[in-house]
């Protein structure tokens, strides 16, 4: 390959990876999204949440954590929807109805993007569903856009996947491998 057919290649790249969109940005008038600039749980009261691009804090409102399920997660950091039939099903159809299936494949192992059943994982913290839900949350370095509610379109704060919905999506993930994330 020539220097301008590699040049083209790595604008063309570095176009598609745009395109995958950037998340938590500031709205037009400067403000914060709204779930990533709320409350985050009292001290003591669960887990933190770090992104998985660069390790720093995510806070994210603790009201939006509003199941049973969601309030065990932010607790405890388990997933207790992991080999639930009925919520493996949910969160089957959240992954396609988000397109997931278009860079992770239609069985979560992989396509253009990462395989996300393991026990290999591109982001070793996908191996604990605290770490998947950050991940999925929040979005990556590699070109996956955030998908948590208020920061997949900064503009609606209406836009994006609740934490319960998440916990659903990844007990699908996990019921296609061996590796639960609860470990």
């Amino acid at each position: 390959m020539n220097t301008f057919k590699i040049s083209a290649v790595l604008l063309a790249l570095v176009a598609v990876l745009t395109a995958c969109g950037k998340q938590g940005a500031p709205a037009a008038d400067g403000a914060a999204p709204a779930a990533a600039s709320a409350a985050a749980p009292a001290a003591g009261a669960g887990i933190s949440f770090v992104d998985t691009q660069e390790g720093k804090p995510i806070v994210i409102d603790a009201k939006l954590f509003d199941t049973p399920a969601a309030k065990e997660f932010l607790a405890t950091g388990k997933n207790p929807y992991v080999g639930n039939e009925e919520q493996i099903k949910k969160g089957k159809r959240i992954f396609g109805l988000y397109s997931c299936t278009q860079c992770h494949g239609p069985e979560a192992g992989g396509q253009v993007g990462p395989g996300l059943v393991g026990p290999t994982f591109k982001y070793p913290k996908n191996a604990t569903n605290k770490g998947m839900f950050e991940t999925i949350w929040h979005g990556t370095n590699g070109g996956m856009g955030a998908k948590g509610l208020g920061l997949m379109n900064p503009s609606n704060p209406e836009d994006g996947v609740k934490p319960d919905e998440i916990l659903q999506v990844i007990a699908w993930i996990r019921s296609h491998g061996t590796v639960t994330g609860n470990e």
